[in-house]
């Protein structure tokens, strides 16, 4: 495995808003995917479609309105990364500013960590975005 990826991003949301854009299916789509089916609280769901009709599915692992979710991630019909095989950790830091999103990619396969910094850069920016209060436009897909 590789180091984890680390992708931070400043917003001048609150942390209310930010994990508002996190924890509801028909918000996460607005800077994330296509459909998601979101059920945060631990051991439950997590299941996004992004644009090309990949599959991301794992579960809550741990739930702190405000502050933290962690999940596990991985790709349906994806053997070398399969759903839950990997842990994405965000955390929700309020400073003067609105909110530090960083996002934590552990256990990735070291052949996925440059694919998934750069998607996740992008979504954190489309994220930083909506939670401001500015519709991002649809998700053209990271690349």
């Amino acid at each position: 495995m590789s180091d984890p990826i680390v992708v931070e991003q400043q917003t001048s949301a609150t942390p209310e808003a930010v994990y508002r854009c996190l924890t509801q299916s028909d918000v996460w789509i607005r800077w994330q995917g296509t459909s998601a089916d979101l059920n945060p609280e631990p051991a439950g769901l997590f299941s996004m479609t992004m644009p090309d009709n990949r599959i991301a599915r794992g579960e809550y692992v741990e739930v702190i309105p405000n502050r933290r979710i962690v999940f596990t991630w991985g790709w349906v019909d994806m053997p070398g990364l399969p759903p839950g095989s990997t842990t994405v950790t965000i955390d929700l830091e309020a400073n003067r500013d609105g909110t530090l999103i960083r996002l934590t990619h552990a256990d990735l396969p070291p052949e996925e960590a440059t694919m998934h910094r750069m998607g996740w850069s992008h979504y954190l920016g489309r994220l930083s975005t909506l939670a401001g209060g500015v519709d991002p436009g649809p998700d053209p897909g990271p690349m």
